[in-house]
């Protein structure tokens, strides 16, 4: 082993920034916080290819002085803490003294800052191991820092950066969310000379939710408001039986610091559960204010965790508002929750259900017809082996028999993986069947869905769907898979792009037409005939493979004769 050594100050510095600077979206998030911490009430945003090139950030806080914008570049140096007890009570967003060190180490820095006091601004130029160059500057009282050409000294970290694509998208994802923690504060990002969003001061956190979700928002989304002790629970939620595929549209704010937390997550989900159909979750946008001593937000290096003092109560403050607003919206009184009301071991709490209101499932038709948008197989051509039909359990499980003995066959997994080898045949012979719209349905995006639905444009249009941009965040979807009706496309669509985010570069197109099966597919709890049961699992056993479904899950469980002689303790035959 070699002997130990003091790094020398160059390889220290770049490896603290490293721990705080990940990618551009870094920059921006700790620049943007600077300037919410400092009073702006206009924050600007300007990036070219990404941010891989350029960054800047433009503000009218406060700005600061000489002295100040020269000191801030010292490691550990802030103005949002001066004693061990302040990391107690933390209000300001960043506190650490890191950032623009941190970012002044892998980068080309320019900062320009006035607090509107003296006769001229400041600039600073600083770059990596030179020394900074300062002199007076022309500015308006506030702070623009400018960086560019990120991690131009860290090659290594340089290349594992994404497309310009994704970085812009996380960075739009950031925004968008930092703004509806502050609707007082205007906002605008633009890359190159594409404006991505504008969004002036917005009067309350519903006028702020019309500018970044459309203007449905108020239609899908239920007021929550709760209060225990000294901690209010305030914002939107789902309104039942409304609700998303997936989990990307939940968004928490602890002391108005966008955070990702567990508790605040298992909450939220468990408190709508048996209020959502099954597979569905929550969309919400919730805002806790709690007593600053009361959470730790000093856990991750990004800020972006917190750690709670009373978890359970923090827990039963989140359920008592969706009981409250459901409740409410149904016209009914809600009870107090009881103080002795307590998270279990398993995580779950215990609200009452209100009745929930019947789902109508689509009707699916034999014969390849199709009703109400499904399609559904027709018979196939020449006789194929397959059980003998005996009945549905549950309405979820077809059961059929054989001369082994008996098979349990999940019909959503076996229409889905039926539907799902269909459209692979179809799309191979370029026969992905299509419907073409009269009036195009028009819909709006935030700004980082309509990033995503442009760059994903070819791969969607393989699929059935053609959308087309229209400006701004306004799209139109002109075509659509004939296997559903002009109701559904959209939806579909929807969430087909709420299922893109989050995936990496392997989810094509057969992860699309899976999920387009399973959209299409009959669902657990639906009545099916006779005849549609045998017309389903005549299909699925003329498939080569078909013990799983697309995403991998069983499709049938099988219980042979000698296990039913074993359990009945009758002697084989």
């Amino acid at each position: 082993m070699s002997p130990v050594v003091v790094l020398a100050p160059d390889v220290s510095r770049k490896i603290a920034a490293g721990e705080v600077i990940e990618r551009p979206f870094s920059v921006v998030k700790e620049l943007v916080e600077n300037s919410l911490d400092a009073g702006a009430d206009s924050v600007r945003i300007e990036l070219e290819r990404g941010g891989r090139s350029l960054i800047r950030v433009a503000d009218n806080g406060c700005g600061m002085s000489r002295a100040d914008a020269l000191l801030c570049f010292e490691r550990h140096s802030t103005s949002k803490l001066r004693t061990e007890e302040d990391l107690e009570r933390i209000a300001t967003l960043g506190f650490r003294g890191e950032a623009l060190p941190s970012i002044a180490a892998v980068s080309l820095l320019t900062l320009k800052t006035s607090d509107g006091t003296g006769a001229a601004a400041t600039m600073i130029a600083r770059r990596p191991d030179a020394e900074p160059e300062v002199r007076d500057a022309a500015h308006p009282r506030g702070t623009s820092v400018e960086v560019r050409d990120l991690f131009f000294n860290l090659p290594a970290r340089r290349k594992f950066l994404r497309s310009e694509a994704s970085e812009l998208n996380l960075i739009a994802r950031f925004v968008r969310t930092i703004a509806l923690a502050f609707p007082e504060v205007g906002f605008a990002l633009v890359n190159g000379r594409r404006e991505i969003l504008s969004w002036p001061r917005a009067g309350s956190l519903r006028d702020r939710l019309f500018q970044a979700q459309g203007g449905d928002a108020s239609d899908r989304l239920l007021e929550m408001d709760a209060t225990r002790g000294e901690s209010r629970l305030t914002g939107f939620a789902s309104r039942p039986p409304l609700g998303r595929s997936d989990k990307a549209e939940q968004h928490f704010f602890v002391n108005r610091r966008p955070v990702k937390d567990r508790v605040l997550q298992a909450a939220l989900n468990q408190s709508y559960r048996g209020l959502l159909e099954k597979g569905l979750h929550p969309e919400a946008f919730l805002f806790l204010s709690i007593p600053y001593g009361e959470v730790d937000v000093n856990v991750h290096p990004a800020k972006s965790e917190v750690r709670f003092l009373d978890s359970q109560a923090v827990f039963r403050l989140v359920a008592q508002a969706v009981e409250r607003a459901v409740l409410g919206s149904a016209g009914v009184k809600p009870l107090e929750l009881p103080a002795e009301a307590a998270v279990t071991e398993a995580g779950a709490f215990s609200v009452r259900e209100p009745g929930r209101a019947e789902t109508d499932f689509w009707r699916v038709s034999p014969g390849g017809r199709r009703d109400a948008g499904l399609l559904f197989p027709g018979r196939p051509d020449g006789p194929v082996a397959r059980p003998r039909v005996l009945g549905q359990l549950r309405d979820t499980y077809i059961v059929a028999a054989d001369e082994e003995g008996l098979q349990v066959i999940d019909q959503h997994n076996a229409h889905e993986k039926v539907l799902f080898e269909q459209f692979k045949e179809a799309r191979a012979a370029g026969k992905m069947p299509r419907r073409q719209v009269l009036l195009p349905i028009l819909f709006d995006l935030p700004p980082d869905r309509a990033l995503q639905a442009e760059e994903n444009a070819p791969l969607f249009e393989e699929a059935g769907f053609r959308v087309e941009f229209l400006g701004g965040r306004t799209f139109s979807l002109k075509e659509f898979p004939d296997i559903m009706s002009v109701e559904e496309a959209l939806s579909a669509f929807l969430s087909l792009l709420e299922e893109r985010e989050g995936r990496g570069a392997d989810w094509k197109q057969d992860g699309i037409l899976a999920s387009l099966a399973c959209r299409a597919a009959v669902k657990a709890g639906q009545p099916l005939s006779v005849e549609k049961m045998e017309v389903l699992v005549e299909a699925l056993f003329r498939l080569p493979h078909h013990a799983l479904c697309p995403h991998g899950r069983p499709i049938l469980v099988r219980l042979d004769v000698a296990q039913i002689e074993r359990g009945l303790k009758r002697p084989p035959n």
